[in-house]
């Protein structure tokens, strides 16, 4: 059994990007930036936030946080977008979910320049997605697909089953893997018989955030299992929303959690970012290569 280390692909990542932001900057002159919003004081929020600042500096990125209190209006808000919009150096504009509930997720998300949209949740680079003609997709998704990548995990021909639908995750995943030639099946909370699905699964991605929700009855012997869920217990550890030790034992590859998906999120945050980066060069300077 491999224990697929979200960590250590994480690691490979930054380092190569580390490098490729040394050879863009000193090729063009240009430093990838990265804006991150966050209004209120969630602590998770801020602690994620403080994370991706650390991460950009790490690369060689810029990076802005812009904290607002819980009071921001959605007109503000709004605005400050707009200003990152028009600021040549920010080519990814991050905005931290969840908002205050005065706030309209939707509006924030429609007014972000889909060219600077490093999340990938504007429907315009959902659209792309779903034509295989992107330049960045949500960080999640593209964080399994790295990991996959990195264990040299066949996708071609392969049964693969996605339980959880959102618009963040499983969606998104779903037509990752089928760009991969998967034979993808989505399931969802109105799925019948949802273990006979799972248990064809010869690569098995969770995201329903609840935790074990996936056992060894659910899974066939030599899957590979990719747990994206990560909650709360009620004694205060995190686990995923697959069975690790129960399941772990069936499986060729499984990630862990904590250290499977999860580290993997910022590190394609960053990858999108220079893709950005790269993109407003080849748009506003197309001299350059």
């Amino acid at each position: 059994m491999i224990r697929m280390d979200g960590k250590e692909v994480s690691a490979y990542v930054r380092e190569q990007l580390k490098n490729e932001t040394a050879e863009f900057i000193s090729q063009t002159g240009v430093t990838p930036g990265l804006a991150v919003v966050i209004v209120g004081e969630d602590p998770a929020s801020q602690v994620y936030v403080r994370n991706k600042h650390r991460a950009c500096t790490e690369v060689g990125f810029y990076s802005e946080v812009h904290a607002l209190p819980e009071s921001t209006t959605q007109e503000e808000l709004l605005a400050l977008i707009a200003r990152l919009n028009a600021n040549p150096a920010i080519h990814g504009i991050l905005v931290q979910l969840p908002l205050p509930k005065h706030i309209d997720e939707n509006a924030v998300i429609l007014a972000i320049d889909p060219a600077k949209d490093v999340d990938a949740f504007h429907p315009y680079n959902v659209g792309r997605i779903l034509t295989g003609n992107y330049d960045f997709v949500p960080c999640t998704p593209a964080g399994v697909m790295e990991i996959l990548k990195y264990y040299h995990i066949e996708i071609a021909g392969r049964e693969c089953v996605v339980v959880g639908r959102s618009n963040i995750v499983g969606k998104p995943q779903a037509l990752l893997l089928l760009e991969k030639n998967g034979t993808v099946t989505v399931c969802h909370s109105h799925t019948r018989n949802l273990a006979e699905v799972t248990r064809r699964a010869d690569i098995l991605v969770v995201a329903v955030g609840r935790p074990h929700f996936i056992g060894p009855d659910m899974v066939k012997e030599g899957a590979v299992v990719i747990d994206v869920g990560i909650n709360r217990l009620p004694d205060g550890k995190l686990a995923g929303d697959v069975d690790y030790d129960a399941v772990a034992p069936k499986t060729y590859a499984i990630t862990p959690v904590p250290g499977g998906v999860g580290p993997m999120t910022i590190s394609m945050l960053l990858r999108n970012t220079m893709s950005a980066a790269r993109t407003s060069i080849r748009v506003n300077k197309p001299c350059l290569r």
